[in-house]
């Protein structure tokens, strides 16, 4: 059974999992997952997540949109193959022009491998500007976070 939120408890209440199978091709010469590839789920995770708030339709019609403005990766223990992993993201916190998600990557055992944050911009591609993050974009955020304390 897939669990429906993750706890950590420092960084709280993860509602949003994505489920990824570790690939054979992924290890490096020290026989574990290579670290580039985390950035690699982070990023699965984070496009899964504009999903869900529908900002890749936004994009599509509007080419207004997210970009990514910065990540960090704050590597806890390895991840190596055979396995599953599970990539739990939530909003840390919304601004004007830009929110942040945060990641926590769990092995099979549930251990956190990797906690990673990205701070996401709006855009406006035609105008190469920043633009607002919409009331709508925020209330659908707050559903998917079940919280409106953001």
């Amino acid at each position: 059974m897939q669990e429906k939120v993750f706890i950590h408890p420092e960084l709280g209440t993860f509602h949003l999992r994505l489920a990824l199978r570790l690939d054979w091709s992924e290890m490096d010469m020290f026989g574990h997952i290579n670290n580039v590839m985390y950035a690699k789920y982070v990023q699965a995770a984070r496009v899964n997540y504009w999903e869900m708030v529908g900002l890749n339709s936004m994009f599509n019609q509007s080419h207004e949109g997210p970009l990514l403005a910065s990540i960090q990766l704050q590597f806890k223990q390895p991840l190596f193959y055979p396995g599953n992993i599970a990539v739990w993201s939530k909003v840390k916190f919304i601004k004007n022009t830009s929110f942040g998600l945060t990641h926590i990557i769990l092995n099979e055992k549930n251990e956190v491998c990797v906690i990673s944050d990205d701070i996401i911009v709006m855009f406006d591609f035609n105008k190469n500007e920043k633009i607002r993050v919409s009331d709508w974009m925020r209330k659908k955020i707050e559903e998917i976070e079940n919280t409106t304390e953001l």
